[in-house]
């Protein structure tokens, strides 16, 4: 369920500007999945990595070798690990398509996720625990960067990620497809997420890294779940979060599929 899905994509017709891919994870893992997306490779001078360097002539894909000083004019980052690709804007999955899609992934819904590298680690999650898609907001949130796609390494190419203009409304359209959703609250509002039965199809909303979900989302929830914490009186980073709570679903899904 992680792997090659088919959807239709929607390009982000307000984007402007060139984008850029870098890290060999990333470019790798873009050039097996979505070549047709990479418009040129740049290489620092000496770059050495075979398979890289094997698909991207493979795809007739444009590639130029440049000193490290002209690789940092292209894409200033310390990280990109002697290779930038220039690529077209991120596509996104229409929401409509994967909730009618066969498949029936968990959704992730972030709510008022700022950011990226905590949007882009959720996204690898994603990727490795397999058939999720992720559902991120138009308005007051990290959309999908340069960072963002950094940070997935790659994850992006296995999850289909979804921009709606109100998460509000997602997850009422969810609902009405059938899914039942379920939202992180604080464990004096919310049932220990170890003591909860998760219903199928499922969705799960992630809160904001500092207020949670806000009331509007938390009052169309199906359940309410929480991360019961016995030691210091601190909170999770979303990321953390985020993988123990898909890691239980992915866990109670393997058992509602045997049934």
């Amino acid at each position: 369920m992680g792997r090659n899905y088919k959807y239709k994509k929607i390009e982000d017709k307000t984007a402007r500007g060139n984008f850029f891919l870098y890290g060999k994870n990333s470019v790798f893992e873009r050039l097996k999945n979505n070549p047709a997306s990479i418009k040129k490779i740049f290489f620092k001078e000496g770059f050495k990595d075979k398979d890289i360097i094997k698909f991207s002539e493979s795809q007739r894909i444009e590639v130029e070798v440049v000193s490290a000083r002209d690789l940092a004019r292209i894409k200033n980052v310390e990280n990109h690990q002697g290779v930038i690709a220039k690529i077209k804007q991120f596509a996104f999955t229409d929401f409509s398509d994967i909730l009618t899609a066969d498949d029936k992934r968990i959704l992730v819904f972030l709510d008022s996720v700022f950011d990226p590298v905590n949007v882009g680690a959720v996204i690898r999650l994603c990727a490795c625990l397999g058939g999720f898609a992720v559902v991120i907001p138009k308005y007051n949130a990290c959309d999908i960067t340069e960072t963002v796609l950094h940070i997935a390494s790659g994850g992006e190419n296995y999850v289909p990620v979804a921009k709606v203009t109100n998460i509000v409304s997602a997850v009422r359209q969810a609902k009405d497809s059938g899914y039942w959703v379920a939202g992180t609250m604080a464990d004096n509002l919310a049932d220990s997420i170890y003591e909860t039965k998760m219903p199928f199809p499922l969705g799960i909303v992630l809160g904001s890294e500092g207020k949670g979900i806000r009331d509007g989302i938390a009052k169309v929830l199906d359940l309410k779940i929480s991360i019961p914490m016995e030691g210091a009186p601190l909170s999770l980073n979303i990321n953390t979060a985020a993988a123990i709570i898909c890691y239980e679903a992915v866990k109670q899904r393997c058992l509602y599929e045997k049934k």
